[in-house]
């Protein structure tokens, strides 16, 4: 949302009875910005800019559902309370909120005081006094993504059933961008993913690999590529078939998920290469991880049906920006090459770029 969007955004809260027209121009230009990216992340970024400007609330979150665990979490929080509440959980059902995402009904409580089903455990956990919630479903196709939820305390106004209403038209507005970037998201996940063996793909590579780059050659870092090749793999597919040879790929994979850290990005290039980019590695640290894969590949009994095994090596290349190289297409090249000088040195063995064999 550009300054200018926002300073063309009036708001409208205790105005809706006063001035449908300032309302009307103010929710069009909501909807269109909100419907205006793709992107979750930006989406969020917009609700955010959008609710400060257009309702003016102090305290107010937007809480996004856990469909495993029927709960709300904290995805927004602004206010008094954030830092004490933002890592807490609402069940479905529990305080104002978890009431509008059950019944998938809005509600405005001017006076909590006199309300059951409000849950002081926020209020106790922050030492916020609420005076005043009003709280709106995100609904899609009659099904709850969220509740975005404006709180007031004793020195701000009570809320009305006015500004309830454009609590739920702008829920209304962003739930639908919500849904539609999450569905962007999965979209673009798969086309990232490789289908069988659920790594990601060159495409992601590529992508992924330039960012880190960048990223590194920004903050003064080192990122390192390992560019794995099985060996022999032909063979396995010509004594054995090209089922086994797939289940053999589908389980180095998993191989990989297993010893790589949460911050690396494994990615099967094609047929039996794998890549694994990892963000802030030096060459050693690259080495470390590598050598931890070639020794778990050359120990493990792939595709075991009827006590018959593959057995299988792996000749790794390891380089890294910004010795090896000074942009990613080179670093890609360089592991590759380094790849090829293992096999070379008699396979089953890692090689550094520009560097010797080491097995």
């Amino acid at each position: 949302m550009t300054e200018q969007e926002l300073a063309n955004t009036p708001n409208v809260v205790g105005v809706v009875g006063a001035d449908h027209e300032v309302l009307l121009r103010a929710l069009t230009g909501a909807a269109k910005v909100l419907t205006s990216t793709l992107h979750i992340d930006e989406v969020l970024d917009s609700i955010m800019k959008l609710v400060a400007e257009l309702l003016g609330p102090e305290n107010w979150s937007l809480m996004l559902l856990d469909e495993e665990r029927s709960e709300l979490y904290f995805e927004i929080i602004v206010g008094d309370a954030a830092d004490s509440i933002k890592k807490m959980r609402l069940p479905i059902g529990e305080g104002i909120a978890g009431w509008v995402a059950d019944k998938k009904e809005a509600v405005v409580v001017p006076r909590v005081a006199d309300d059951p089903r409000f849950c002081k455990r926020m209020d106790e956990a922050s030492d916020f006094q609420t005076e005043s919630i009003m709280a709106a479903p995100l609904l899609f196709a009659d099904r709850v993504l969220g509740v975005i939820e404006v709180v007031s305390s004793g020195e701000e106004r009570r809320f009305g059933v006015e500004d309830l209403a454009v609590l739920e038209l702008f829920a209304d507005f962003a739930a639908i961008a919500i849904n539609n970037a999450r569905n962007f998201q999965t979209i673009e996940d798969l086309t990232l993913t490789d289908e069988w063996t659920s790594l990601h793909n060159a495409r992601f590579l590529y992508r992924s690999l330039a960012e880190e780059v960048e990223r590194a050659e920004r903050y003064h870092h080192p990122v390192s590529l390992l560019f794995i090749d099985l060996d022999h793999f032909k063979t396995v597919n010509d004594t054995r078939g090209h089922a086994v040879g797939s289940q053999v790929l589908k389980e180095v994979a998993e191989v990989l998920w297993t010893v790589v850290r949460n911050t690396d990005r494994p990615v099967r290039y094609g047929g039996d290469e794998f890549v694994i980019i990892m963000p802030e590695t030096d060459k050693d640290g690259a080495h470390i991880l590598g050598d931890r894969i070639r020794q778990t590949i050359a120990t493990k009994a792939f595709a075991v049906h009827n006590g018959v095994t593959a057995r299988i090596t792996a000749s790794m290349g390891v380089a890294t920006f910004p010795d090896d190289a000074k942009n990613s297409n080179d670093l890609l090249g360089a592991a590759d090459r380094a790849m090829y000088a293992g096999k070379a040195a008699g396979r089953n063995a890692i090689v550094d770029a520009g560097d010797t064999p080491k097995s």
